[in-house]
């Protein structure tokens, strides 16, 4: 019973990270579908959620690797205890719901390492993280997938706009909507493959740690079906926030060029699902609209978003992994600490909650125009947004 209290904590608190990472990410597969009007604000959430359900049966590969790579094992099996997991995933949720409110796509996937690898280090040393595993199957990635799909979605939209003349060719511009109905489905489909597949691996540690499960052993039948539904729900909810930030502000998309980014990101997503990297769908997206951007002969890109975007990027793993290391601390030292990290967790997620009512982003403004952007913040001959 002393066992099972701690580790059902953590299976709620690991889905309701997980719903997070759905509304959190909704903007990945569907914001340049919904800027270009390819798609309707519900219809594309809708949808994206029924892909990302799919897509968590698809794979396991990533799971495995955070279940059975990313912390080590001492000579009496993990060290890492259900009660840091939670503490770590605290540290994830809190960050994912900071980085939602001020309209940031950061990547959920370092929130979640981030608050793992700092409750891991404080409550059983440095040993208990391989970080060989956390270089080449997480911060390699994620340094290269957002250059390599966003050099991708450049070409992409180069040739699409070649071959068609500009997008002027008769119906040109009605095809790259109806394409772009298919390749946001492929992104919503590899973020199933991939996002979802983190929470399963945290859950499947968590019952390994507590000896209810066999070390080595992947995630069961419930754990992803848990998983896919609560990803599904928080994408069917939508990050209207972040949806907004992506497809209006960092460039001024097109439909070309929405098909071109979506594209690219699915290709990167799934052949790293494959390989059983766990990426950050963020920030492969969020590279390739730039290069979308870029790929429309130079056309406007919005520097200071995209500063503001990549600083967020670099901060995500270490301040998740600073909370995640003082929850554990809290939290493994008594009861009373265990039950101080709950209220501080809830009362900071209610507070971010009731800021965002105050300037709420719905379905139906979505797409209205972003603020204007300060003069020498953009690049290229377009300057339609500082009209």
């Amino acid at each position: 019973m002393d066992a099972l209290v701690p580790v059902l904590l953590v299976i709620v608190v690991a889905l309701v990270f997980d719903f997070t990472n759905g509304f959190h990410d909704t903007a990945n597969a569907m914001a340049t579908s919904v800027a270009t009007g390819a798609l309707k604000p519900k219809v594309a959430v809708t949808i994206s959620a029924v892909l990302n359900l799919v897509g968590a049966f698809l794979s396991t590969e990533v799971a495995k690797t955070i279940s059975g790579g990313i912390i080590n094992e001492g000579d009496n099996g993990l060290e890492i205890t259900p009660i840091m997991i939670f503490a770590g995933l605290v540290g994830a949720v809190l960050w994912n719901l900071t980085t939602w409110y001020l309209g940031l796509p950061s990547s959920s996937t370092h929130a979640l390492f981030g608050g793992l690898i700092g409750a891991a280090v404080i409550g059983a040393g440095f040993g208990a993280v391989n970080f060989g595993v956390v270089l080449t199957n997480v911060v390699v990635p994620a340094l290269l997938s957002p250059l390599v799909a966003g050099v991708v979605a450049l070409v992409a939209t180069f040739a699409a706009y070649r071959i068609t003349k500009q997008a002027t060719a008769r119906g040109s511009d009605t095809g790259f909507r109806h394409g772009q109905t298919v390749s946001a489905s492929l992104v919503s489909l590899a973020h199933g493959t991939n996002d979802a597949q983190k929470t399963m691996g945290v859950i499947t540690l968590t019952l390994i740690a507590a000896g209810y499960q066999e070390s080595g052993s992947g995630p069961q039948f419930w754990v992803i079906a848990g998983c896919g539904l609560a990803i599904a729900l928080g994408t069917y909810l939508g990050g209207w926030r972040i949806m907004r930030t992506v497809g209006k502000r960092i460039t001024d998309i097109q439909a070309p060029q929405g098909f071109a980014a979506e594209t690219s990101s699915a290709a990167t997503i799934l052949v790293s699902s494959h390989l059983g990297f766990a990426l950050s769908t963020t920030q492969v997206t969020s590279g390739a609209v730039v290069g979308a951007g870029l790929g429309k002969k130079l056309a406007s890109v919005h520097w200071g978003v995209v500063g503001r975007i990549a600083i967020a990027w670099t901060v995500t793993l270490p301040a998740a992994a600073l909370v995640g290391g003082l929850a554990a601390w809290a939290a493994s030292s008594s009861v009373l600490g265990l039950g101080i990290v709950i209220v501080l967790a809830l009362a900071a997620g209610v507070t971010l909650y009731l800021l965002s009512r105050r300037h709420p982003v719905t379905h139906d403004t979505v797409n209205d125009e972003p603020e204007p952007v300060a003069t020498g913040a953009r690049t290229g001959a377009n300057e339609e947004g500082t009209r």
